[in-house]
């Protein structure tokens, strides 16, 4: 609290963050999402060839040449393309542009009661109403929640998180056909990691109200360069866009927006780092399901697991952090009986595994 602060400011609750190691600390760090293999060789190389006299002059305002790497790599028209300062600044821009202020609407904007903890945050932040739905028993979505109610907005992330679940495009579809007066709002952060996932990005020639919002910070291994997108129709660009502008028409920078399209168009690297990391993500969850662990089937990076009795989610959580190994502990109704865990190198998990085998072990003989 502070006399120079609004009220505003004062009275909001921000995101908190997953904690970092200090500066020399050692640690396995499984608790913020980040991609564990290096970016795309390509970026080095865009990197070397950078022409440094450009720094002088204010980027590309439209960032030209990360909408054609997303146009290229979506089949989409440059003009469908919105490009921020990360994902986050993508999400508030949507949430200031096309979510109406609680003063003007009685309506609300619909999101998951669990869900991305930054929703609460611009509702609060941007003065818009949020409805919460509560999720099914399993952590899934229906979408008959999102339907026939109404709202100012609907904001999903899929896959969810933390819960790690995506619905299927039908549902999406389900949602988008019952709510066409309003802006659906889908985030794909995690959606590279879905096995035999469709985006919501194909349907936008058929719904003029989708917006489709990525990141490059979890496929592409660029949570340092801080760029995101968003995917939709042209009108809705354009509102991002006259929003932007209205305060920093520069938001990605010079050096940003060529290491994006670099990682963006090397489809190699993009493929062979999703792979891996899959790879490692499902034999994971088959072994800590043979630890007893309870936790659904992953479309993301990382896995959403209760611990068998007697051992609680806290107690790992701190354990783990007391042997340098940090997870993401939500000490929240429904789910402070879970961890969520970010999923390494198979080097990084096997130690994680080695570490939960020893606390199960210790659990049993206490």
């Amino acid at each position: 609290m502070s006399i120079y602060w609004n009220k505003l400011i004062n009275s909001i609750e921000p995101y908190t963050a997953g904690e970092q190691p200090k500066e020399g600390q050692r640690v396995i760090k499984l608790n913020t999402n980040e991609n564990p293999y290096s970016p795309s060789p390509k970026c080095k190389e865009a990197l070397n060839d950078l022409d440094i006299s450009k720094l002088r002059l204010y980027p590309n305002t439209d960032s030209t040449i990360v909408r054609d790497a997303v146009a290229s790599v979506d089949n989409v028209s440059p003009d469908n393309v919105f490009v921020g300062n990360g994902s986050d600044e993508v999400l508030a821009l949507c949430w200031q542009t096309f979510f109406e202020k609680e003063e003007n609407t009685e309506k609300a904007v619909l999101i998951p009661a669990i869900s991305y903890s930054f929703y609460p945050v611009y509702a609060d932040f941007y003065s818009v109403r949020a409805e919460k739905i509560p999720l099914k028993e399993d952590f899934t979505i229906d979408p008959q929640d999102y339907c026939g109610k109404p709202n100012c907005g609907i904001s999903i992330a899929n896959p969810n998180a933390p819960t790690s679940i995506a619905m299927s495009l039908d549902d999406i579809r389900k949602i988008l056909d019952a709510n066409k007066e309003s802006v659906v709002l889908i985030d794909e952060a995690y959606a590279a990691f879905a096995e035999g996932y469709t985006s919501a990005a194909t349907l936008i020639n058929e719904y003029k109200n989708l917006i489709v919002v990525r990141t490059l910070s979890k496929s592409y291994g660029l949570a340092g360069l801080r760029l995101g997108y968003a995917i939709g129709d042209k009108e809705l660009i354009e509102g991002l866009k006259r929003a932007r502008d209205s305060f920093n028409s520069y938001p990605a920078d010079y050096i940003a927006q060529t290491l994006a399209a670099a990682a963006l168009l090397d489809r190699e690297n993009f493929r062979k780092n999703r792979d891996a990391l899959v790879a490692t993500r499902n034999r994971v969850t088959k072994e800590l399901r043979q630890m007893g662990f309870d936790l659904p089937d992953s479309s993301a990076n990382f896995v959403f697991a209760k611990p068998p009795m007697p051992i609680t989610a806290e107690s790992l959580y701190k354990n783990l952090k007391a042997k340098g190994i940090l997870v993401r502990y939500f000490n929240k109704p429904l789910i402070n009986d879970r961890l969520r865990i970010s999923i390494g190198t198979d080097e990084e998990m096997d130690e994680f595994l080695k570490a939960v085998r020893e606390e199960i072990s210790n659990g049993k003989n206490s």
